[in-house]
């Protein structure tokens, strides 16, 4: 049984993610038009590395959070980032705002000592694990989130 499902998506990471692209096209056509030598063309390595950049950032374009009998799960993008918390752990459950030097992404901040994971907005979710462990998930709708997670918890 899933209780809660909601995927928020980054509009400014995705609009980041599209300028990269274009730049790195640009680049690629770029460096293929020149006249063949020893050091034209495009370079592999150059190439991966670009790939990987543009595989991180579309990483980290959606945040998907779900809450099912046992665990809430969240993801960033398409799962090469995520995390699972069993509900039977979390302690308390309220709606928090974040900073804006907190930054976006997933930070571990020491001050207080917590774990954010977030991709827009300053809404947030915090989660106080029964061992005192903090984290926080960011949302656009942190009030639905928090009755949600409320019902499990309690």
């Amino acid at each position: 049984m899933t209780g809660y499902k909601h995927t928020q998506i980054g509009y400014l990471m995705l609009v980041i993610t599209l300028a990269v692209l274009v730049f790195f096209s640009w680049l690629q056509i770029t460096a293929r038009a020149e006249p063949p030598s020893v050091d034209s063309g495009a370079n592999f390595a150059v190439t991966a590395i670009m790939a990987s950049i543009l595989f991180i950032l579309a990483s980290f374009v959606t945040l998907n959070v779900t809450i099912e009998e046992r665990f809430l799960r969240i993801r960033f993008g398409w799962g090469i980032f995520r995390k699972k918390f069993p509900i039977t752990e979390i302690a308390t459950v309220r709606k928090v705002k974040n900073h804006w030097y907190y930054g976006w992404g997933i930070r571990l901040w020491f001050w207080p000592k917590m774990w954010i994971f977030n991709i827009s907005g300053f809404d947030a979710v915090e989660l106080t694990m029964k061992n005192g462990k903090i984290y926080r998930i960011g949302t656009d709708e942190p009030d639905i989130l928090e009755e949600s997670l409320l019902k499990f918890v309690h």
